[in-house]
């Protein structure tokens, strides 16, 4: 029962987590736009590369959306960084098959990407630990140039495109490995301030 002083439990099934179910659910289609290109650099390689933006766009409409309506849940913490990892995975992928970008850069991100993941759903037995600032910069420094990647922009603009998709990626790869070393560090510190003193 709700009394007038406590606050209503927000709902897992809100706005903001179906857009980012939505988000997880255009991976796939995106996934098979870019490979069916074949690396032709025709109308389904801009198309999948818009797609990638738009879905990538709406993290932080979700994101806005929870925080100003109050609809922020721990499931939506979870969901949200789960939504960017899969799409970002499944375009490194592709890239990596179109052999347009080398595959241990892919697995370098992966690793980083799936290991906090899964440090995530164990540290759930005490408590939803959400994306810190740097974390989210990185989102950000790899959506930038994932979608640089993806936008065959050296057919307009000449491949002096490719250095600047290098450098964009360069620092998304060190944002993902020093971002990734800060949260484990920062969840390990927080672990030895929560144990309880022993007297």
């Amino acid at each position: 029962m709700v009394t007038p002083s406590t606050p209503a439990k927000t709902s897992n099934w809100n706005l903001p987590n179906i857009i980012t179910i939505v988000r997880i659910l255009l991976a796939p289609v995106f996934f098979w736009m870019l490979l069916a290109d074949n690396g032709a650099d025709g109308a389904l390689r801009w198309w999948a590369a818009v797609l990638f933006i738009v879905a990538i766009a709406t993290d932080g409409v979700d994101g806005a959306i929870a925080r100003r309506y109050n609809l922020v849940t721990d499931l939506g913490k979870l969901l949200d960084p789960i939504a960017d990892k899969i799409l970002t995975g499944a375009a490194l992928i592709g890239l990596s098959i179109l052999l347009e970008l080398p595959w241990w850069v892919t697995i370098v991100i992966l690793v980083r990407e799936v290991g906090i993941t899964v440090f995530r759903f164990v540290m759930l037995r005490d408590r939803v630990i959400p994306a810190s600032r740097g974390g989210k910069l990185k989102t950000i420094a790899q959506s930038v140039a994932i979608s640089l990647a993806l936008l065959p922009l050296w057919l307009i603009l000449g491949d002096w495109v490719n250095w600047v998709n290098t450098i964009t990626m360069t620092i998304a790869l060190l944002l993902t490995v020093y971002t990734g070393i800060e949260y484990l560090v920062a969840a390990r510190r927080e672990n030895q301030h929560a144990k309880p003193t022993q007297s």
